[in-house]
């Protein structure tokens, strides 16, 4: 062989090991690759997974906490200790009485956490709205007020509880939702009591709560029933 021809396959020999080395050198950059992509993709999913059991979490005690105020708010309400009620009224926001289910923010009485407190004793006669049918205004002070359109049925020992969910319903429009965007109800429920009414004389109480600084405070007591 030559020495030109020996130079030639030489040269062939080496460009082949390079690129055989630069293949090589980019398979192992692939797998790297794939490798960092995978791992990230496992650590994004891990992080996502964190997240959703925090919030899991969150929820899950959020509801027990909404749970135990609830059941707390009801005994005082059937013990009617307004002062023991008042440490659960929303700070800012205060706690607003509707006779009806349609919540009307004109004329529904609002009392800060303070006037809550001192209800018990009040004798000043409030405006509270109007009656279903007849239309006169609800004139009285809170005891009647209270004997009337608050805990007129033993709500602690309902026949439903409604988590958030309607159950009474009747003539009146239901618009809780539509006021308190952010509130949580809970209704405390009784089908009804004679049976010649056939189920017209339900009644409903429903405490509304929302959410300040983490904690749920009582901002609405809505009572319910049959309307024309």
């Amino acid at each position: 062989m030559n020495r030109k021809a020996f130079l030639v396959i030489a040269i062939i020999l080496i460009a082949a090991t390079a690129l055989t080395a630069c293949a090589a050198k980019d398979n192992t950059s692939l797998e790297d690759q794939k490798l960092k992509e995978k791992d990230e993709e496992i650590a994004r999913l891990q992080e996502e997974k964190e997240q959703l059991e925090n919030k899991i979490e969150e929820l899950n005690k959020n509801k027990s906490n909404l749970l135990s105020r609830t059941i707390d708010v009801i005994e005082l309400l059937k013990e009617k200790d307004m002062e023991g009620l008042s440490e659960y009224v929303h700070p800012t926001k205060g706690l607003r009485f509707s006779p009806y289910a349609f919540v009307d923010v004109k004329t529904d009485q609002v009392f800060t956490k303070e006037e809550v407190a001192k209800l018990g004793e009040d004798t000043e006669v409030y405006t509270w709205g109007n009656f279903d049918g007849s239309g006169d205004p609800i004139k009285m002070n809170f005891n009647d007020y209270y004997n009337r359109f608050v805990y007129d049925k033993d709500f602690a020992n309902p026949h439903i509880i409604g988590n958030n969910t309607e159950v009474g319903k009747g003539n009146t429009i239901n618009n809780i939702h539509d006021v308190y965007t952010e509130g949580h109800f809970i209704e405390f429920h009784f089908t009804g009591f004679e049976d010649q009414y056939e189920g017209l004389d339900w009644r409903s109480l429903i405490l509304v709560f929302e959410q300040h600084e983490g904690q749920w405070y009582l901002v609405g007591i809505v009572h319910n029933e049959w309307t024309i």
